[in-house]
């Protein structure tokens, strides 16, 4: 499967919706409406600020369970998901923390494209614990559901202990995620927010997949990362404060897109 990224002429300017906590989070706060209401907000005006696609995550559900999430949470994704695919843009699904089987099964019950996928290829340890590989089992369930669904898969993914694969370089990950499968890499900075190293998106470059960048975009370093990335993903940076956990503010959507287009 091919990304929409390869056919883009410029680099995307792809949003996140983190959406408020779900259903069998310890921090749900019982209203599915305030959730969708919340994450139509967020999509409305990341529409508007001019971004190119939208990613969906669960990041108000802390502490992340490892590999799997609950039935309600997969419902209340869906729920979620599918009133941002309605916007009409190119729609994401992460759902955290490795919940990758149950992603897919997001995106094909709202519509979404793509989802984005950590521990694809290679094991390492999370916040959460180990965790395995997965492309094995998850392309397998592409394939077998007939799943339109591109998967961008994370190199060396943020908040994680990668000495297990000290022996690879960056590339070597990067060619690895390749050969299992992956539509497209994600390099990211150590931690949200962290700032993504133009070096290391010029490496996973090398394995000839769309390259996206992660984590850490902000005005000072938009278009550094764009002369080289496929897309650039933010988060924090387009809240109200730079703060996650606040509304999308569209005016730093625009000011981005702005930086992005001169």
């Amino acid at each position: 499967m091919q990304s929409f990224l390869k056919n883009a002429e410029r680099c995307q300017l792809i949003g996140m919706v983190h959406l408020l906590p779900l259903p069998g989070s310890p921090n749900w706060q019982g209203s599915m409406q305030d959730i969708l209401d919340s994450a139509a907000r967020d999509a409305e005006a990341l529409v508007a600020g001019g971004c190119d696609a939208i990613i969906v995550e669960n990041m108000g559900d802390l502490p992340y369970l490892r590999g799997e999430v609950y039935p309600e949470t997969v419902a209340a994704m869906a729920l979620a998901t599918e009133r941002v695919v309605s916007f009409g843009l190119p729609t994401g699904v992460q759902v955290l923390a490795a919940a990758n089987r149950e992603a897919l099964g997001v995106a094909i019950a709202s519509g979404a494209s793509f989802l984005r996928v950590e521990a694809f290829a290679y094991a390492h340890v999370a916040d959460e614990g180990w965790l395995d590989a997965c492309a094995g089992e998850l392309l397998r369930a592409r394939f077998n559901l007939r799943a339109k669904v591109e998967i961008w898969a994370d190199v060396q993914k943020k908040h994680a202990a990668h000495s297990v694969t000290a022996d690879l370089s960056l590339p070597d990950l990067a060619k690895g995620a390749k050969f299992c499968g992956a539509d497209a890499l994600i390099v990211t900075g150590v931690s949200t927010g962290a700032p993504t190293s133009v070096q290391d998106v010029d490496e996973v470059k090398t394995s000839g997949l769309p390259v996206v960048v992660g984590s850490g975009v902000d005005p000072d370093n938009i278009r550094s990362l764009a002369s080289t990335a496929d897309g650039l993903i933010v988060g924090s940076w387009l809240k109200e404060d730079g703060d996650w956990q606040k509304a999308v503010d569209r005016k730093r959507v625009q000011h981005l897109r702005e930086l992005l287009d001169s």
